[in-house]
């Protein structure tokens, strides 16, 4: 009898452990994707690159899709070893940016090595994660740091490439915001908007202080790393 009771449970516990090893293995939609895309922009990715990712969208309003390549390094001697996390790919990554022409794509401007690995170290946090979208016509390059806050580039095309025309960034903590800050490079106008309200449970009070800049046009193609770009 208790030798039937063990055979019953083993094979239970048989059966309701594979299903969990098949639900693991499957891929997401975000990976079947990438794959997918790896095998349609392959003519476009220069030696010693893999896509990281692909974003689409009308960068010239000319109402066809554009796409913009996120492309990774494949150096080897970038892996390193993490006392906690492990063997982790440091390759920096980068930008292709290809306009719509007759059915194919026309790359106008590569930056192969703007952006940190996502695999950087945020110290005792975690990173800020990087995401792009293009939105009525302008390429957003957006970093988000969860409860502490985020920061935005906007680039704008213009003579075969992309131009800041816009920064904002948000000072966290959790909900409460702190400042924020807005800077439009077409017009050198800058705002800062402090929270003068230090009650974290209460209705924002802010102040605003305008100023001129004087900064001169950035480029998208031009900027060697943009964890160095601080307009604060």
């Amino acid at each position: 009898m208790k030798s039937s009771l063990l055979a019953t449970v083993l094979m239970l516990s048989t059966l309701l452990f594979i299903p969990r090893i098949t639900f693991a293995e499957q891929p997401t939609a975000e990976q079947i994707q990438l794959q997918k895309d790896k095998l349609k922009y392959k003519a476009y990715l220069p030696a010693k690159y893999v896509l990281f990712e692909a974003i689409q969208g009308d960068l010239n309003n000319d109402g066809i899709q554009d796409l913009v390549l996120i492309v990774k390094a494949t150096d080897p001697t970038q892996w390193v070893n993490h006392e906690y996390r492990g063997k982790l790919d440091q390759n920096r990554r980068g930008i292709i940016v290809l306009l719509a022409d007759k059915g194919k794509y026309k790359p106008i401007l590569s930056n192969l090595s703007c952006f940190s690995s996502e695999n950087e170290e945020g110290g005792v946090y975690f990173a800020p994660e990087l995401w792009l979208e293009i939105n009525k016509g302008l390429l957003n390059v957006h970093y988000g740091h969860g409860r502490y806050g985020y920061w935005n580039y906007s680039f704008r095309l213009q003579n075969q490439d992309l131009r800041l025309i816009g920064y904002d960034s948000s000072s966290n903590h959790g909900p409460y915001v702190d400042s924020e800050t807005s800077i439009n490079f077409l017009t050198n106008k800058k705002v800062i908007r402090k929270n003068l309200n230090e009650d974290l449970d209460g209705d924002p009070k802010f102040k605003e202080t305008w100023s001129n800049i004087k900064t001169p046009p950035i480029y998208l193609s031009t900027i060697k790393d943009f964890d160095e770009l601080n307009f604060e």
